[in-house]
């Protein structure tokens, strides 16, 4: 879910420092957060005190009062600018970084944050009195954070590296005429850009490369005194500049390419400007605070104030933004006080060290004034990247990437892209999946099937194919016992083998005696043979083997199943009646009674009950024979029984049942499992459709949820077309099922909106006929004369847009259609329609919105409002038009 952060309707107060100073917060990469301050140069507190000091707080925001825990604190002058540096940061310490002053001397200071909170007496690591008056302005180069920019009186710019310390450089020679410099600041996107500003308003900006100015911008009304300069975050060229003169209190934006005036310029303080703070994480927000007590949160993209912060009625001199944590920030006001506040919530943006704690903030006492909330979330709680799945296999991914702002171009019209790709994950699914739709619309059935049996790994699917083959094959029940292991001239073969074997006499056509010669064998290799011989529907040699074996009775009555000519050459001989072991199956063949040997055989001897079945079964009981012995099978404790099971319900054509079978003996989780069973179930529907007469379109509720789930699977991957194909023809079905097994919830309207993009071979779902009530004879003129009117409008008609509200009206009086039907309308309603009709009859029709008026000012609105607007523009548009 996306997680979007309301902000607070009005400002809250998290910390309060009472101190008259100036602040530096800790940077972003040191964590927990710290707020060092320290006392404010020609600056008073209400007890005239004269010391100063510099101290460091923690930001610990889960106390909920509004103190700040003071880790410690060292006597030192008073200041005019304070930073804190990253400069020799190390990984693991609590505290690093340089603290860097500005001082009232002209000097600078670097001081040791931890030594300062440790409470060591040596704080300082370095000071230097280079400059010759005050240092108001100080900056760290964010590329290289061991360079510091400084600023003082007289067009004093120095340079210095906190590696070696003792000499400064300078940016070139000091611009003329001398000035003080009130601010500076390294550009934010190239490391050897530096600009300075005065109160007299100009501004410069060096190259250090070229140690030399390259470019001055100054207002032309010479009122612009600057007390605040800021670099754009994003865009290397643009810049803002504050002025603290009561008579122009603004903030102006440059852009360097077009430096002869301003890009824009924000009047939003009534008097003064007396700092700024431009966000580093979200360039659309510009702190400032004025002369008129007021803080503003502005973007100066567009110019737009975004919200106000409350403030007493003292003025702020200093405002920040916290580097690790921009929800926060601070503000320093003459009134002895420095206020945390927060606007947006609390949160880590930069992910680095150990997660911030729950914002708790403090009960507020005092009314607070309401503050209306940003129309939209700042940029580092914005998501940077998104991604999402979407039926069809989808992947939608968007980033925000960091634009390249043009002048004069809002930040908000910048093209933002969204990419869709298709994702695909089962590429052996694919393939297999369109080599089945190959066969299929090939008819190609025979050839794949043999692909299958040729590709199989295991006997069992090698069976299995096979069986399917038979079902496009020429004798198909001949092919099926050849399977089984009987082939008629295998029998043959081994009835008739020549050298040393025994004689036989045997009866032959003709009614003589003949030689049939047989090997040695036992009784129960007789009874094999038998079997055989009655399983392949060979019952002369069938007869031949009782007769050689003096089974007078098995051979008399299967002579009398072979035929008047067999029995007429066995009738000379009987024997007494006897018991063996394949005396049901003999009884069987005589008295066609399969369904008693399917249900009572041994299961072990599967194979024999299916081959009988094959050669002696009708038609009409064929496949539920097969279904008899398939159910035996698979009720049966045996595993590998029950999953020859399938192949009884392939010769039986029994889709549904060889699904369940399948689904019991197989792991079905997978989508190549699933591939396994659809390729048997789509050549098995396609043998019955050739072979039997049922309807194509039949699917059981088993079936449907696998045909279901893999239609899924191949939209998940992209093809929607072929998901179509496989997709039952219930519309129950369709619906019920996608919803279940998808992870999307997929509708009809999606479903028919994707077959309007597919092509070749796409199954199309039934139409859902609605049926409606007809309107009463006696009101059917109503639907009439309007249709008839709204046509003859169309055909004089000549602007498109004319055509097109009266197309749109004779949609939307479908609703008066239909309250026809339900005889809904109250008679006062119905009466005043028919008057209407009347006047459309003799073309009196602003007799027709007389009356039109009446119905609607005397009826209820809710009865009407669905089409009595839509009446109007039809008797308006005939008025009009005069047909």
């Amino acid at each position: 879910l996306y997680l979007f952060i309301i902000f607070f309707s009005s400002k809250m107060k998290l910390k309060e420092v009472d101190r008259t100073a100036m602040q530096a917060w800790s940077p972003a990469e040191q964590h927990p957060i710290y707020l060092a301050t320290g006392t404010s140069a020609q600056q008073l507190d209400a007890t005239f005190s004269t010391s100063a000091s510099l101290e460091i707080f923690e930001l610990d925001l889960a106390d909920p009062s509004l103190d700040m825990k003071s880790s410690c604190g060292c006597l030192s002058c008073r200041y005019h600018k304070l930073i804190w540096g990253p400069h020799s940061m190390t990984a693991g310490e609590r505290v690093s970084g340089v603290l860097i002053a500005g001082g009232e001397n002209g000097n600078v200071i670097l001081y040791d944050p931890a030594k300062i909170i440790a409470g060591d007496t040596e704080v300082i690591i370095a000071q230097k009195d280079k400059h010759t008056g005050p240092v108001r302005a100080l900056d760290v180069n964010m590329f290289q954070t061991n360079l510091v920019a400084s600023g003082a009186n007289e067009s004093e710019i120095y340079i210095w590296d906190l590696n070696n310390f003792a000499t400064p450089m300078t940016p070139g020679v000091k611009t003329q005429p001398l000035e003080d410099i009130s601010c500076i600041a390294w550009n934010r996107q190239v490391q050897h850009i530096l600009a300075s500003a005065s109160p007299s308003g100009r501004a410069t900006v060096w190259d250090l490369r070229k140690n030399e100015p390259i470019i001055k911008v100054s207002d032309h009304n010479n009122r612009m005194h600057c007390s605040g300069l800021a670099w754009h975050p994003d865009v290397a060229t643009q810049m803002v500049l504050a002025s603290e003169d009561d008579r122009l209190p603004v903030i102006q934006m440059w852009d360097l390419r077009f430096a002869s005036s301003p890009l824009r310029v924000l009047e939003s303080h009534t008097r003064g400007i007396l700092a700024i703070a431009w966000s580093m994480a979200d360039s659309e927000l510009l702190l400032s605070c004025g002369k008129d007590a007021k803080i503003l949160c502005s973007n100066p993209n567009t110019g737009e104030v975004l919200y106000e912060l409350p403030t007493n009625t003292q003025w702020c001199f200093d405002i920040q933004w916290c580097p690790r944590n921009p929800a926060v920030l601070s503000a320093a006001s003459f009134d002895g006080r420095i206020s945390l506040s927060s606007s947006f919530g609390n949160l880590d943006p930069f992910g680095t060290g150990q997660p911030l704690p729950p914002l708790q903030l403090p009960q507020q006492t005092a009314p607070q004034s309401v503050v209306l909330p940003l129309k939209k979330p700042p940029k580092w709680i914005r998501r940077p990247v998104g991604a999402s799945f979407s039926f069809g296999g989808k992947l939608v991914t968007f980033e925000n990437a960091k634009p390249q702002q043009q002048p004069g171009i809002d930040q908000q019209q910048q093209r933002h892209y969204v990419y869709v790709s298709q994702v695909v994950t089962e590429k052996e699914f694919l393939v297999r999946s369109n080599q089945l739709q190959e066969a299929v619309q090939s008819e190609g059935f025979i050839s794949y099937c043999q692909k299958k049996i040729d590709m199989a790994q295991a006997d069992f699917e090698k069976n299995v194919w096979a069986f399917l083959k038979v079902n496009f094959e020429e004798d198909s029940r001949a092919k099926y016992l050849e399977l089984l292991g009987y082939r008629k001239d295998d029998l043959r073969n081994k009835v008739n083998v020549p050298g040393s074997c025994a004689c036989v006499k045997c009866f032959a056509a003709d009614g003589c005696i003949c030689q049939v010669q047989l090997m040695h064998c036992s009784l129960a290799d007789v009874d094999g043979l038998i079997t055989q011989a009655l399983l392949t529907g060979n019952f002369e040699s069938a007869v031949d083997l009782c007769l050689h074996d003096n089974r007078m009775a098995d051979a008399i009555i299967l002579a009398i199943a072979g035929g008047q000519e067999l029995l007429s050459r066995t009738q000379e001989k009987y024997f007494v009646k006897m018991q063996s072991k394949i005396t049901r199956l003999i009884t069987a063949v005589v008295t066609k009674n399969w369904k008693e040997i399917v249900q009572s055989c041994d299961l072990q001897n599967w194979r024999e009950a299916l081959a009988a079945v094959l050669t002696y079964a009708r038609p009409d009981e064929f496949a539920a024979l097969c279904d008899l012995l398939g159910n035996r099978l698979e009720s049966e404790g045996d595993s590998l029984l029950q999953t020859q099971a399938c192949l009884c319900y392939i010769c039986a054509g029994n889709v549904e049942k060889l699904v369940a079978c399948w689904t019991k003996a197989q792991d079905g989780n997978s989508p190549l499992s699933l591939q396994d069973l659809i390729e048997k179930v789509v050549i098995l529907r396609k043998a019955v459709q050739l072979t039997q007469a049922v309807d194509p379109n039949a699917v059981g509720a088993l079936l449907a949820e696998k045909m279901s789930q893999y239609a899924n699977l191949l939209a998940a991957q992209g093809s929607i077309a072929a998901a179509l194909t496989f997709l039952p023809a219930s519309t129950n079905q369709v619906c019920g099922l996608w919803a279940s097994c998808s992870p999307l919830t997929v509708n009809r309207h999606t479903l028919s909106k994707q077959r309007s993009l597919c092509s070749a071979h796409v199954q199309a779902l039934p139409t859902e006929k609605i049926t409606k009530k007809p309107i009463p004879e006696e009101h059917l003129i109503l639907k009439t004369t309007f249709e008839a009117l709204i046509q003859r409008c169309l055909l004089s008609a000549s602007d498109p847009q004319t055509k097109r509200k009266l197309d749109d009206a004779n949609k939307r009086l479908e609703c008066l259609y239909d309250k026809l039907r339900e005889q809904t309308l109250s008679p006062t309603i119905i009466s005043g329609l028919h008057n209407i009709v009347k006047s459309i009859e003799t073309r009196n029709y602003m007799e027709g919105l007389n009356i039109h008026t009446h119905i609607v000012s005397t009826s209820n609105f809710s009865e009407t409002s669905a089409f009595m607007p839509v009446l109007k523009v039809v008797l308006t548009q005939a008025n009009k038009l005069g047909v």
